[in-house]
Order: structure tokens, then sequence, then C-alpha cells
């Protein structure tokens, strides 16, 4: 399997109300069974997903949080109001979001866009796939899968990686289980995070800084077979029992 990485350069910096889609397919012309990486803060700048801090008044909880990490009261209510549960305040703000995502700061990112301006996530990244998946359909008539990146660090480990938090068109796992090894061993327990390992590679191709390379086409990637249950059931988790068991101490 030969897999071909098509960063796709050029593009305008991107506003609210731009269709993000029709300016990806200028850009490239795509064939069935390809996969695109799209970086969520681009599709949040089309979409409005946007807050300007001058128009937030932190509460409470913001401000006394916003003492401990040293900063913004501002920036922290908005990862507050873009957050479900807060499994850690301190040294750094760890949230979990309506979509199942557990990530620093609920994702609420300040970098590339406009001073006074922070970038939210998606309220709903599955879907957020899904209608840019139809719309390269409509535009096009390919069949493309898609998928949502994010930037996210790792437990313990130095650095951040792409991640997938939104996809279309293929499972998030491909699930091993039941299948054997190169010896005949029947395989117990690998799911393989395939989207996830897609995303990582998207992002060292978009860059973390002033590259401008907002979305990456991946070509003749192999179909799989598996399951979207990418996310730990709470009572499953952990790390998160842990954290959660922390903070009441």
């Amino acid at each position: 399997m030969d897999i071909q990485v098509i960063g796709v350069r050029d593009l305008p910096l991107i506003r609210k109300g731009d269709d993000l889609p029709a300016l990806i397919c200028e850009k490239v012309a795509f064939e069935d069974g390809d996969i695109l990486a799209v970086a969520s803060s681009v599709y949040s700048k089309a979409k409005g997903f946007t807050r300007d801090l001058s128009a937030i008044t932190p509460g409470a909880d913001a401000v006394r949080i916003a003492a401990k990490t040293k900063e913004d009261p501002r920036f922290v209510q908005a990862v507050l109001d873009s957050s479900t549960d807060i499994l850690l305040e301190h040294p750094f703000i760890l949230s979990e979001l309506p979509s199942g995502h557990i990530g620093v700061r609920a994702g609420v990112d300040h970098s590339n866009v406009e001073d006074g301006r922070i970038i939210i996530l998606p309220p709903d990244p599955m879907a957020a796939a899904a209608e840019v998946r139809d719309a390269i359909r409509r535009i096009t008539g390919k069949n493309v899968r898609v998928i949502v990146t994010d930037t996210c660090g790792r437990a313990f480990r130095r650095g951040q990686t792409g991640i997938a938090i939104g996809w279309a068109g293929m499972t998030a796992i491909d699930d091993y289980r039941g299948d054997t090894d190169l010896f005949g061993h029947v395989l117990e327990i690998t799911e393989e995070a395939v989207v996830d390992e897609v995303a990582a590679f998207a992002n060292f191709v978009m860059g973390e800084s002033h590259q401008g390379v907002p979305a990456v086409v991946f070509r003749n990637c192999r179909a799989w077979n598996g399951h979207d249950n990418v996310y730990f059931m709470p009572e499953e988790d952990i790390i998160r029992t842990a954290l959660k068991g922390n903070k009441k101490d």
C-alpha cells in the first residue's frame, strides 16, 4: 500500500461565511476513497465558532481557576462554557466536551486568529465531518472520507499530536479482535485507532505555526472494518476515575 499525502496549500485566510469545502475542492482533484483531514480551527472560523474576549464576562469559578493557571479569566470562562465536566483545574484545565472529547482547555485556542478573539471547537464534530463529506460529494461527485482534527497533548508523554474529533465515511477503530497474527494466534484485544493515526500525520503536514496548510488529503488508504467507540465509558476510564478522585480530596 503506497499512500500519497497531499497538503492543501494556497487557501485564503478563512473567515466566517466562507464555503470551506468549495475552497478545498478548487485546490484538489479528489478521487473516490480519498481521506481529507481538516483542521478544526478553519472549520470553526468558517462557521463563526469564535468569540471576542471583550464580550465575555468571567464568573466566580473562572476567576478562581484563572488565579491558579495565570490565564485571562475571560479565556477561562470560554473554556468553562465549552465544557460539560472539569477533570483538572491546575496546572492546566482538562475538560470534557459535549462530543465526549477530553482535552486541555476544551480545545479553546487563541492562535491563528486575530488578537482579542478565540476559536471554539465545533460543537458537533461528527456532524461537521459529515457536512464536509456531503459537500464534497455534491461538488465533485466523489466519495471521500473526512476527518476533523485537533491538536492534543498525551498522558505520560511530552509534545502535542493531531487527533480526530470527528469523522465520516469510515469507522474510528479498525477492530482486529478475532483475527489472527502471522503465527495463527487469535487477537483478543487489538483495536487500532486509525482515524487518530491519520490525524497525527495530517498534523505533521499542517504544522503548528505559520505553515498555512489547514487540510491534507491521503490517497490510496485501504478500507477497514470496526466501530466508532473511540471514547472509554466513564466506568472504564481509570485515568478519569483517578483525576476525579484526586479532585475530591
